[in-house]
């Protein structure tokens, strides 16, 4: 069973759904029979990668927030991020362009890290305070994840990765993803933002049903049959 996953580094929502999702995995009995994929998603892909702000700066600056308005809302997103096991930290995250980080999420996918990388991510943006547009930020996460850092330097200063990333954004576009996370289980079904564990679980649970068992069962209760046993009446 396969799960894709769009999401954007700088969204504080898409780390609470990673968090509630993989609570609700944890749970279920087949749960090493699915198969994560991490697609890449902008939410502001105008932002200069040289330059960062801060989260108040860019609410006020860029989104016309008053500041009381953006307080009180990360306030209320500080609060579910407890709820998910997180301790945001916006007082020290840098706003900036994330193209480069989603660069080295495909690099960590190469070496099947792709799920530490998001997370190591997040920790770096959220929790520490890091530029994750800077390269040498990007390089040592990547060494800490045993990723060499010569190859993660040329990965994040050269386009090598650039369609790659594209192409994950085009593909939202295409599906009609307008806002993350959003996750697409076995291509059928999807479920949008940072929802409860208990939505992600029954989720999960109905599409892994349905990929045991793909037929739908509409007969009665008094249809007869054979099997390999003999037929019954």
């Amino acid at each position: 069973m396969k799960i894709e996953i769009w999401s954007d580094v700088m969204c504080p929502f898409c780390y609470i759904g990673k968090n509630n999702f993989e609570q609700a995995l944890n749970k279920l009995p087949f749960k090493d029979e699915v198969e994560v994929e991490w697609k890449s998603f902008q939410l502001d892909p105008s932002l200069d990668p040289k330059e960062t702000q801060d989260t108040l700066q860019y609410f006020r600056e860029k989104k016309g927030f008053p500041e009381a308005q953006a307080t009180q809302m990360l306030g209320q997103v500080t609060q579910m991020g407890k709820g998910a096991g997180i301790d945001f930290n916006f007082e020290k995250t840098l706003i900036t362009n994330t193209f480069s980080a989603h660069k080295l999420l495909h690099l960590a996918k190469k070496y099947n890290k792709s799920n530490e990388m998001e997370e190591a991510l997040f920790i770096a943006h959220f929790i520490d305070g890091k530029n994750v547009g800077d390269i040498e930020v990007l390089v040592d996460l990547a060494e800490s994840l045993d990723i060499d850092k010569e190859e993660a330097r040329q990965a994040v200063k050269t386009d090598q990765l650039d369609d790659e990333v594209n192409q994950d954004i085009q593909e939202a576009r295409n599906n009609g993803i307008s806002g993350v996370p959003f996750f697409v289980l076995n291509g059928k079904y999807a479920v949008s933002g940072a929802q409860p564990a208990e939505i992600f679980e029954n989720a999960l649970q109905q599409t892994y049903k349905e990929t045991v068992s793909p037929f739908k069962d509409l007969s009665g209760e008094n249809g007869v049959s054979c099997d390999a046993d003999g037929c019954s009446i």
